[in-house]
């Protein structure tokens, strides 16, 4: 399009047109046909009018040289709209190829929506929008066109479980964020509610007094209480404060959303916490307990908590009593109260003391049954030397503990477990559960005190290793493991020996080691101490004086004719075969044959004598009987 000022009025002149125009009167001419037409840009928001609407589009005049065209679909929120109505439209286009003035009130909207965005979020100013969707982690929100995200956090001061309640709701927000580079608008409808309610807070936190009863709804629940919001300031109902009986959670008694009434038990004013209570506002259950409830009565209850030092028996919501473990069983040696009860059991017990005014209550349960150390045949069942068979209920550094009967205990020393083997601890030879022969060693009933002993069911077998492993014997021996002390030995028939690192030398030099089996010889042996010590070096090393020895011997042999000495008996050799205590049998057997032959010799001595002494009467009767003759 040319310009006005391009235009060629002299040209028009000489051909008659214009002519009858002064000068100053073709500016003013021209001054009014300026003032009709707008200057306008492209991609600027300007007001039009409707001169026109058709089927397919809404003919606006926005005072340019044409008329612009808006798809009559832009319009669906305006079913009303007429001719001479104005709306704002966006300019897209001056002059399409057809010479057609292109505009958007569609686009129009979404600028003035950002103006009024950039607005709100600069003068902190509120704007209403419709909830058109529900999204992940909130609501998308329609603020004239432009959609922004609301978070739920933002929805309410309350948790909100249920997003789909808002949508298609109008809501006032406020924007909070704004992001340019990728057109997000964050905006919050919390913040709204939290301006309302801080005055509803100061009101109520300079009204609020000890023990003043409130209405509140329960906001948020949580494993040790409740959060409760009393109109614009929350308390917490702790999990011990919402009912005077035992309660694993709050919603096992009350839900989210319950309005409850609640009393004020304690607040802070400079951290405003409030601390509320439910269960203050019914009496108390001890109250209402029966005075029949007195120290020695039955009781019937069910157990509500069990802990490591014992179980709470609860007689009525609110009323409890403590059974600890040494109460549960006659037994002195305590064990873990859930061998003797569970959680839910319903059970007797018998009241041990009683404090009404401080509401507490101790039980017990083995009242229920007669102490074992007060019966008339404790004395004569758990006499010394009589055998029992015990479970092995505890093990110490010192020994084990048997439980013979409930509520009767007896201590094994470890030194009475094993007349051939040194244990440690008795870990080395049982464990917690098992079953284990013993003899009653000592009995003091008055102090419910039994020492017991398992060694002693068998006889002591070193009065028989006297004989078999005197000094100077030899054995062979296996070296059961070796330190800078020496060597512990596994000798014959289960017993171990002990070797100094002197008596470890081989004849070669070398050092005997652990593993291996070679004869040694007893160097000392000690009965009561139960301890041999023994010596391989003193093998190889003492051969001239066992000649020297045997020399002697056969010098001192008796002369033909005199009574030979009863033959020691043979020592079974087991070299080869690892020997348990079972192989005492043949050693009892051995000693049994001694003591045969001893006997036998026995015998024949004291015939002998009573013969002689038989001849010697007889002689003298003779005498006797010569002499009256003469």
């Amino acid at each position: 399009m040319a310009n006005l000022e391009d235009f060629d009025w002299g040209k028009f002149e000489s051909q008659g047109f214009g002519g009858a125009y002064s000068p100053a009167e073709r500016a003013e001419m021209e001054q009014m046909y300026a003032d009709t037409l707008n200057t306008v840009q492209e991609e600027e928001v300007i007001k039009g009018t409707v001169v026109g609407i058709t089927d397919r589009d809404v003919i606006l005049n926005i005072g340019f040289k044409s008329d612009g065209l808006v798809p009559v679909s832009e319009f669906r929120d305006m079913p009303d709209l007429k001719i001479g109505d104005e709306v704002e439209v966006f300019i897209e286009d001056q002059e399409d190829p057809n010479g057609q003035l292109i505009l958007s009130r569609k686009k129009a909207k979404i600028v003035k929506a950002w103006e009024m965005i950039y607005g709100a979020l600069e003068n902190d100013t509120v704007l209403e929008g419709v909830v058109k969707r529900r999204t992940k982690g909130g609501l998308i929100t329609d603020l004239y066109g432009v959609e922004a995200f609301l978070p739920g956090s933002q929805i309410d001061v309350k948790p909100i479980r249920d997003f789909d309640i808002y949508v298609g709701r109008k809501m006032e927000v406020k924007v909070v964020k704004i992001n340019a580079a990728f057109d997000n608008v964050v905006v919050s409808h919390k913040v709204l509610i939290e301006k309302d309610l801080e005055q509803q807070r100061a009101a109520i936190l300079n009204n609020l007094e000890k023990g003043q009863v409130l209405e509140g709804v329960i906001k948020n629940m949580t494993n040790f209480g409740v959060f409760i919001d009393l109109g614009g300031v929350d308390g917490l109902l702790h999990i011990t404060d919402i009912s005077w009986g035992r309660i694993n959670h709050p919603q096992e008694v009350l839900e989210l959303d319950q309005k409850v009434n609640v009393v004020v038990l304690d607040f802070d004013d400079d951290k405003k916490r409030i601390s509320l209570g439910m269960k203050q506002l019914t009496a108390h259950p001890w109250d209402a307990l029966p005075a029949e409830v007195e120290v020695g009565s039955r009781v019937r209850g069910k157990i509500v908590n069990v802990a490591d030092y014992g179980a709470f028996l609860e007689l009525m919501p609110g009323v409890e009593g403590l059974i600890h473990v040494s109460e549960m069983s006659w037994s002195q040696h305590l064990r873990n109260p859930q061998d003797f009860i569970k959680q839910g059991d319903e059970i007797e017990a018998v009241v041990l003391t009683m404090d009404r005014n401080d509401r507490k209550m101790s039980l017990g349960i083995k009242q229920l049954t007669e102490d074992p150390w007060t019966k008339e045949d404790v004395l004569t069942k758990y006499a010394v030397g009589t055998k029992h068979t015990g479970v092995v209920r505890n093990l110490t550094n010192f020994g084990l503990f048997i439980e013979l009967e409930e509520g009767v205990d007896g201590l094994v020393h470890v030194s009475d477990l094993s007349w051939t083997k040194k244990i440690k601890h008795p870990s080395e030879f049982v464990k917690v559960g098992d079953r284990l022969d013993v003899v009653v060693l000592e009995l003091d009933a008055a102090a419910r005190r039994l020492a017991l002993g398992h060694k002693q069911l068998e006889e002591n077998p070193w009065d028989t290793f006297a004989t078999v492993f005197n000094v100077g014997s030899t054995h062979k021996a296996t070296v059961l493991e070796k330190s800078d002390r020496g060597a512990t030995l596994e000798l014959p028939y289960g017993i171990e020996g002990f070797a100094f690192p002197k008596g470890l030398v081989k004849e070669d030099g070398s050092p005997v080691e652990a593993g291996e089996q070679v004869e040694f010889k007893v160097t000392e042996f000690s009965k009561e101490d139960r301890k041999i010590i023994l010596s391989h070096t003193a093998v190889h090393t003492a051969q001239p004086e066992d000649a020297k020895r045997k020399k002697f011997e056969k010098k001192d042999a008796p002369a033909a004719g005199a009574p030979k000495a009863a033959a020691a008996p043979a020592i079974p050799k087991k070299e080869e075969v690892r020997s348990t205590l079972g192989d005492l049998d043949a050693l009892s057997a051995l000693k049994d044959q001694m003591m045969e032959s001893e006997k036998e010799a026995g015998e024949k001595k004291l015939a002998a004598a009573a013969q002689a002494r038989a001849s010697k009467s007889t002689d003298a009767a003779d005498a006797d009987t010569t002499e009256s003759a003469e």
